[in-house]
């Protein structure tokens, strides 16, 4: 059974927790008051049963040496003048009794007529009184009595007169104490209506965080969850730093998902270049004897016009075929001459045309030095790829802007276009060969540019977003060396 309990989920284990402290201590404590508040109840009637008996035995002395009837009634009748009947406090009745236990005066001669015998009405009472000697104040319960009373000797100087009995109900301190638990008890079903919503409602607020962090770390090893949407706890407690904690731990998981994706593709991306290198130099060998024999074949005398239509098809088809396969020989070579300032602006006179051409708004932004030591010829070849697909890629009407700025130990190359987003499938394989989104597009020109900027120890990065597509290359400036 407790290791049922036990194994309940949070939401219901704090709170019944919580309700289970709340409702013992409230059970207990209403026990204790109730206990002290009857002892105090009994206490204070019997305090008052002492007071007021002491004050009658001493004044009812003289009456009783001068065995004056009507004086001691008047005597024990006063307590009653004006008295209340609901007071559990209020002696019920009080008697006179000689000392052969015969009722002398009573304050209700009605109920205990003068020389009766006490016998008649508390046998149980004279039992007590016969079986242990008197003291100066008795207090005697009989069981199954529905009164108790209170036994005072009256006494001039040590001569025994008579005995003062003061009777109290029972059942109106019952009642009392009847009424004393109620109230207790109502009160204590105040408290637990106060408490109970309250520690429902801190449980729930403990215990949902929790499920939710439970939730979603039982969800890591199939998906990790998106760190950017946070479990809303704002509190600096334990749980708060248990909190900053996981999320801490998801946003290193998604760096290292990102690194294990980026270093897969690096990978992927280098077995395709090499390939594709390797196929290129097998395709480049025969291609180039066999233009050599249609260049041969053409220097003949006496060919049909037919014939040379046809080798100038074929001639056309095979340098098509060379061109691309040069395009998969792409190599960072070691050059003489650095990158100059001059070399970047030369290209927005070559890409004018083109750009007229589309419709296209064009902006240039260029802050370097006169000359960087990067080969020049890869950076304008990455450039050129860069800026020939964002034209390719925007709808007339719209903007292209490229910029090329010096900051720190690095060359930073961005293009901007407008146009289409670029979907997540197609992100993934971007610099890919032979893989193009745009009709008529071979996919070669970002593979070239990929491979030119990871040859120089650089990193190209692709935003899109908004109908706005960015491409940023980073290129250390003293790490291009061409990787080995």
């Amino acid at each position: 059974m407790i290791d049922k309990i036990l194994n309940l989920s949070f939401r219901h284990k704090i709170p019944l927790w919580g309700a289970f402290l709340i409702i013992s201590s409230t059970l207990i404590m209403s026990v204790i008051l109730t206990y002290r508040n009857y002892n105090e109840l009994e206490d204070s009637v019997l305090t008052s049963a002492q007071s007021l008996g002491f004050t009658l035995a001493k004044t009812l002395v003289p009456t009783l040496l001068h065995d004056d009837v009507w004086r001691a009634f008047e005597i024990i009748k006063a307590p009653f003048s004006h008295s209340s009947s609901q007071n559990p406090l209020q002696v019920e009745s009080i008697l006179i009794t000689s000392l052969d236990n015969k009722i002398f005066t009573s304050a209700h001669p009605g109920k205990y007529p003068i020389l009766s015998k006490l016998e008649n009405f508390y046998p149980d009472l004279v039992a007590e009184l016969n079986n242990k000697p008197l003291q100066k104040v008795a207090i005697i319960e009989p069981d199954n009595s529905s009164v108790y009373f209170v036994v005072i000797p009256i006494m001039d100087n040590k001569t025994h007169l008579a005995t003062l009995i003061l009777l109290y109900s029972r059942t109106a301190l019952n009642q009392v104490y009847l009424n004393n638990a109620i109230s207790s008890f109502l009160i204590g079903l105040i408290v637990l209506a106060v408490l109970l919503p309250i520690n429902w409602y801190w449980g729930q607020h403990l215990a949902i965080p929790l499920i939710k962090l439970t939730q979603r770390m039982d969800n890591i090893p199939d998906k990790l969850p998106n760190d950017k949407i946070k479990i809303p706890y704002k509190y600096n407690d334990e749980l708060g730093h248990l909190f900053d904690a996981y999320y801490r731990m998801i946003q290193s998981l998604h760096e290292k998902a990102l690194l294990e994706q980026g270093i897969v593709k690096a990978e992927r991306l280098a077995v395709v270049g090499r390939l594709t290198a390797s196929i290129a130099h097998e395709i480049n060998n025969p291609l180039a004897g066999m233009l050599t024999a249609l260049d041969t074949l053409k220097q003949r005398d006496k060919l049909e016009p037919p014939t040379l239509k046809t080798l100038g098809l074929l001639e056309r088809g095979l340098i098509q075929v060379s061109n691309t396969v040069s395009a998969l020989l792409v190599e960072a070579r070691q050059e003489k001459r650095d990158l100059s300032k001059q070399d970047i602006e030369d290209i927005k006179n070559l890409i004018l045309p083109m750009v007229h051409k589309s419709e296209l708004d064009l902006e240039v932004s260029i802050n370097m030095p006169d000359t960087l030591p990067l080969p020049s010829s890869s950076i304008r070849q990455i450039l050129m790829n860069l800026i020939n697909n964002a034209v390719q890629s925007s709808p007339k009407g719209n903007y292209i802007s490229y910029k090329v700025y010096h900051r720190d130990k690095d060359l930073f190359i961005e293009v901007i276009n407008s146009g289409s987003s670029i979907s997540a499938q197609q992100m993934h394989n971007l610099f890919e060969p032979f893989i193009s989104y745009r009709e008529g597009g071979h996919g070669l020109g970002l593979w070239v540019t990929y491979q030119l900027v990871s040859q120089m120890n650089g990193k190209i990065e692709v935003e899109s977003a908004n109908n706005q597509v960015r491409f940023m290359v980073t290129i250390p400036i003293f790490s291009y060396e061409v990787k080995g």
